[in-house]
């Protein structure tokens, strides 16, 4: 089992003092971010989060470092940054604090937690931007889209020509359901960037968004289409409502409905929005298949 006041296995890890500080943190700093862990022997959560957070530097390969320090032995470095319970995490590039937490937090935090600071130093001596937007994508599907918007921003720090990173910034946006915000980022974006295919989808997405914001209830809905299948309207609004409750598939199987039952409908509003849907997808999601497949069927029949 790992002690906790073990020596460091390699030297992205060591054991800090107050007579170290300014070079293994400070300086050190100035090239990749530094996460220093404030612990003590006798806190029992430290024994948990230490071994946690030395996993996951290793992981990084030199992208990020860390260093640990005992507050018992350091008590004025944890004086000056107002260190009050432990364990406390604090995260230091280009010489300044740039995030911190406090206490035992789950191993998927902590792994959000450095990847963060992998994508702001741009994946300095690792594996690079790839697999900060990997990290940052991963976040967004897993609901941290608060970690997503800050990994997609830092990325964008290093390379603001990234479509990739934009467009996810932009989803992160709309899934905290800032919409407004979302849009002015689409509105600011370059012509370099507006001209990229990732920015359609993002279109796409901020329209599906802005829809939502007006759809009524699905029960409600669905209740209007099984008592009167022809309402095209409650039909065209329910596969709305399933979008914006996350039933993108359902969406897709009323939108094919609707125009296999009246294609000229409102100008073709069902083909309308079937792409819209699709276009806000990935296009090797099976569902966008299976829905592309089948209005092209109907299409040309």
């Amino acid at each position: 089992m790992l002690e906790l006041n073990a020596a460091p296995a390699t030297d992205l890890i060591k054991d800090g003092s107050e007579q170290t500080f300014m070079a293994d943190v400070i300086e050190a700093s100035q090239e990749v971010p530094v996460i220093v862990d404030f612990w003590a022997p006798w806190c029992g959560p430290c024994k948990t989060l230490g071994p946690a957070l030395e996993a996951e530097v290793t992981a990084a390969k030199g992208a990020v470092k860390m260093v640990k320090l005992d507050v018992d032995q350091n008590q004025g470095i944890a004086g000056q940054l107002q260190i009050q319970s432990i364990p406390t995490v604090y995260a230091f590039y280009q010489g300044k604090p740039v995030d911190a937490f406090q206490g035992a937090l789950p191993g998927s935090e902590i792994k959000a937690f450095v990847e963060k600071l992998v994508a702001m130093s741009g994946g300095a001596s690792g594996g690079g931007l790839a697999e900060a937007l990997e990290a940052a994508e991963t976040m967004l599907e897993e609901g941290a889209a608060v970690d997503a918007a800050q990994t997609f921003a830092a990325i964008l720090g290093e390379d603001p020509a990234s479509a990739a990173a934009y467009v996810g910034l932009v989803r992160a946006h709309l899934a905290l359901g800032e919409v407004d915000q979302a849009e002015a980022l689409l509105e600011n974006a370059s012509d370099e960037l507006k001209a990229s295919p990732e920015l359609e989808t993002a279109l796409a997405q901020l329209g599906l968004a802005k829809q939502a914001e007006s759809a009524g209830p699905v029960a409600e809905l669905e209740a209007a289409v099984e008592a009167e299948p022809d309402n095209h309207q409650a039909r065209y609004d329910l596969a709305i409502a399933m979008h914006a409750a996350g039933d993108a598939e359902g969406a897709i199987e009323h939108l094919l409905e609707l125009f296999r039952r009246d294609r000229e409908w409102n100008d073709g509003a069902a083909k309308t929005q079937l792409f819209t849907v699709f276009d806000a997808l990935k296009p090797e999601d099976p569902v966008v298949l299976t829905g592309r497949r089948r209005l092209s069927s109907m299409i040309f029949a």
